[in-house]
């Protein structure tokens, strides 16, 4: 009995024994394959890093979608209990950048819009429609030609302006030139002192053109699943700083599965002119003036599915 007891003690420790030996050398060789996977990967970094410096077009896209609809009726708990409502917009952010050894092309584009409806259907006079909100669209091309590889003199053009509302009413066309600084690959900025900032505008006694300096810098990249975009477009008027403006936006997308993510973009800006144009036209305040509006920061944000191309 005691012979019995013995070997099946002894044969249940050397299976435990070679279970705990055979999960150990599973862990050995899991850190050794992760530790290949590793360094492979950081080849393919370097790889692609020299394939990013190679002369030639860089491409690319990436932008959010979101949206919601809903439908309610006899819904007494609410004020409205019969409605419909509906939100959806967008954000594409596109890039066409020709880089060469002795000169740059780079052009981007930056649009985000937004519409959304409430039908009251107990009310005949509310309207079922959707209605723009969030209406925003950039367009610029930057031209250097390269003093050496971080500093180049160079040309800008940037329009901005809405599609949605009041296209080109206001429309902002920047025309100027001075250098362009790219430390890093991603990050471009630029700096020009002779700028030409043209207004486009039905209300000529409030926008105005005027000659100043712009500075633009664009950080632009892709790291992993996830896609990045942060923009500063500034104008500084040499004529009155009533007419100088602002823009900063940021775009993030990160990929769950294939091309399809979560999306957030958000945006700051900052303008006298069109901060008194609204007084004066939307809130019926006659009698403001760039002294006395209250030039509140302009935001939007936008949250929801991405898709990146």
């Amino acid at each position: 009995m005691n012979k019995k007891l013995l070997f099946t003690s002894l044969f249940l420790l050397s299976i435990s024994f070679s279970f705990s030996q055979t999960k150990e050398e599973l862990k050995v060789e899991q850190q050794t394959k992760k530790d290949s996977i590793a360094t492979l990967q950081s080849k393919a970094n370097a790889l692609q890093a020299k394939i990013d410096a190679l002369p030639g077009w860089r491409t690319g896209a990436f932008g959010t979608i979101g949206g919601s609809i809903s439908n309610f009726n006899n819904w007494y708990a609410q004020g409205i209990p019969n409605n419909s409502s509906g939100n959806i917009g967008f954000t594409v952010n596109a890039y066409a950048n020709l880089i060469q050894e002795k000169f740059f092309w780079r052009n981007a584009l930056t649009t985000n819009l937004n519409w959304v409806k409430l039908d009251d259907k107990d009310n005949l006079t509310d309207g079922d429609s959707f209605n723009p909100t969030t209406d925003v669209f950039n367009l610029s091309s930057l031209y250097g030609r390269k003093l050496n590889q971080k500093l180049a003199v160079s040309g800008l053009l940037e329009y901005r302006t809405t599609l949605l509302n009041n296209f080109n009413d206001p429309g902002y066309l920047d025309l100027g030139v001075g250098a362009t600084w790219t430390p890093i690959t991603d990050l471009v900025v630029v700096i020009h002192p002779l700028n030409y900032n043209f207004v486009f505008s039905n209300e000529s006694n409030i926008f105005d053109s005027s000659l100043g300096a712009k500075i633009l810098a664009d950080y632009t990249r892709k790291i992993g699943n996830i896609s990045f975009k942060s923009n500063l477009s500034m104008f500084q008027s040499y004529k009155s700083s009533d007419l100088s403006n602002w823009t900063w936006t940021n775009s993030f997308s990160y990929t769950l599965w294939k091309m399809i993510g979560v999306g957030f973009d958000f945006g700051l800006r900052s303008s006298k002119q069109e901060a008194l144009n609204y007084a004066i036209n939307t809130l019926g305040n006659t009698n403001a003036t760039f002294d006395t509006i209250d030039n509140s920061l302009q935001t939007y944000w936008t949250l929801g599915l991405s898709y990146s191309f």
